[in-house]
């Protein structure tokens, strides 16, 4: 008897060890992946290449993404898909420390970063302001520095870049990636929507009989 409590204790004890370990790793493999905004099944995906030191992604963030989010994303109309892009150790360290905060605070955290870029992305030293506003946003002075040590995370957004750029052919920021074409630069509401729209719209077939049959006299 004493021998079968001894072996339950002993799992008990390793089912208390690996429960963290778990949650570690799952935590991590949560934030090596894209960031999505939108329902997985929208007809509509639009991959969005941008760094948070980019002034012109911020401009985005701030004046289209709203109308863009209550329209077409909200709606299930449209996937967006967020990459990082970093051009500068800031820009880097930023999207560090987004992705840290989890999918589920990631893109009020860019929110965030991007309307105070003009302080951190200026700052004598940006990663100690980005520290900062970290902490304002529950990231604690030793998370922050644990995030900003994770290697994996920091390879995951450079190859991120680097396919983007390979593959892709982007080399400025912001550029989007909508249906099969690739845009760059800033755009408007009224901009992305004149893009999204026919891409949404079924496209009328030409062929001869798709009409109605006109009545034999």
């Amino acid at each position: 008897m004493k021998r079968y409590l001894s072996v339950f204790a002993i799992m008990a004890a390793l089912a208390v060890a690996t429960a963290p370990a778990q949650a570690q790793a799952q935590a991590q493999a949560d934030i090596l992946t894209d960031m999505v905004l939108g329902k997985p099944d929208a007809p509509l995906t639009i991959i969005e290449y941008a760094s948070l030191a980019c002034s012109h992604c911020a401009n985005f963030h701030e004046n289209t993404l709203p109308r863009l989010k209550a329209e077409y994303i909200d709606t299930g109309k449209v996937r967006l898909v967020f990459r990082d892009f970093p051009f500068e150790e800031a820009g880097l360290r930023a999207a560090m420390l987004a992705r840290c905060s989890g999918p589920d605070r990631f893109f009020g955290f860019i929110e965030i970063l991007f309307r105070q870029q003009r302080i951190w992305a200026a700052a004598p030293n940006p990663v100690e302001a980005l520290g900062q506003i970290g902490r304002l946003g529950g990231i604690g002075e030793e998370q922050f520095r644990a995030c900003l040590a994770n290697r994996p995370l920091e390879e995951y957004i450079l190859k991120s870049r680097l396919k983007g750029q390979n593959e892709s052919g982007v080399n400025s920021t912001p550029t989007f990636i909508i249906g099969s074409e690739k845009y760059s630069g800033t755009r408007s509401f009224e901009d992305m929507k004149k893009l999204i729209d026919p891409l949404l719209t079924p496209k009328k077939s030409s062929m001869i009989g798709d009409g109605p049959v006109a009545p034999r006299s």
